[in-house]
């Protein structure tokens, strides 16, 4: 299983997009982006730490190999 990197919010939304997600709304610090009915809130932080990337993977259904193949692409 590869690890996951630090990288910045907008990264992890560009990401997440190539993966088919959209970006529903933004409040505040948190970018809300939904797949059916899969969802997940990104921290619009410059850095976002491993777990925390970790957590919102899991909760939009995102497996870390698919993650970073998008995040190469």
């Amino acid at each position: 299983m590869p690890s996951l990197p630090v990288i910045s919010a907008s990264d992890a939304v560009r990401a997440l997009q190539r993966l088919g997600f959209i970006v529903v709304r933004q409040r505040g610090s948190h970018i809300i982006l939904r797949k059916g009915s899969q969802g997940c809130a990104v921290p619009n932080h410059r850095e976002i730490k491993t777990g925390t990337l970790a957590g919102l993977l899991k909760q939009g259904g995102v497996s870390i190999s698919d993650f970073i193949n998008a995040l190469s692409s």
